[in-house]
């Protein structure tokens, strides 16, 4: 064979190769025919026209990225760091190419504004207690503004909340006096339900003087078993009411 039908058979070789694409299962590949935009093609075995057609692959998976920390002014004043993690997918692979140059990179810089914007908007407090409705606020910004890049933003979360030393400790303050209130409270409802319980103990022996005088040995037999100290306990004088019905009884018939 001679050199220059080698030359011609390599050459062709190499315009076949750059007319075959394959693409996966979760690629797309947006196709330009000099310049303009020939369509979707994908997955599996893509033919293209040598020279002619230029293909750009996208991804159909599921993106993870990360918001880097912000610095951000809450409602009340109060400087703090946040970061979140954003998932998104491309939906139309056309507008992805087409109506935005970089749409990772914007959609990274969309969430960072975004963020800064909606946790600007929200108190301290709340942003520690209402994650929840923060994720779903920035999840619908970002994802109203990217729609126009074929883009779907599919969750937003809050990631990490860095506070400054000093608010750390006043909230740990605010949560020791919190739990201290609650110990407090807890024990005057004690109190209050033990209190209860003796008033009606007091009127059931009050109705009956025996009951009462009983409860009085029992609180000797207590207080005797305790040696280390003396105890002087007055008699109550119901004690002695028998006693005393029984020497007046006795006296008028002596008599």
């Amino acid at each position: 064979m001679s050199i220059p039908f080698l030359a011609i058979v390599f050459i062709g070789l190499l315009f076949i190769a750059s007319a075959i694409r394959v693409l996966r299962e979760y690629e797309r590949g947006v196709v330009f025919r000099l310049g303009r935009l020939a369509g979707v093609r994908g997955p599996g075995l893509v033919l293209l026209v040598p020279i002619v057609d230029k293909m750009v692959r996208i991804s159909l998976r599921v993106v993870t990225m990360d918001v880097a920390p912000q610095d951000i002014i809450t409602k009340d004043n109060v400087s703090v760091k946040v970061s979140a993690v954003v998932y998104f997918r491309v939906m139309n692979p056309s507008k992805a190419v087409n109506e935005v140059e970089d749409y990772l990179y914007a959609t990274t810089q969309l969430a960072q504004t975004t963020l800064r914007s909606v946790v600007g908007q929200f108190e301290l407090d709340q942003l520690l207690s209402e994650r929840e409705t923060i994720n779903q606020r920035l999840q619908h910004i970002i994802d109203e503004q990217t729609d126009a890049w074929g883009v779907k933003v599919s969750m937003v979360e809050v990631k990490h909340v860095d506070l400054p030393v000093e608010m750390q400790r006043a909230i740990a303050r605010q949560a020791e006096a919190e739990r201290e209130r609650r110990s407090k409270v807890i024990h005057a409802d004690g109190e209050f339900q033990a209190a209860g319980k003796l008033r009606e103990a007091a009127d059931l022996m009050s109705g009956n003087s025996v009951t009462l005088q009983l409860r009085f040995l029992q609180t000797l037999t207590e207080v005797a078993a305790e040696k280390n100290s003396t105890i002087v306990f007055p008699v109550p004088i119901d004690l002695f009411e028998p006693i005393i019905s029984g020497l007046r009884r006795v006296r008028p018939s002596g008599d």
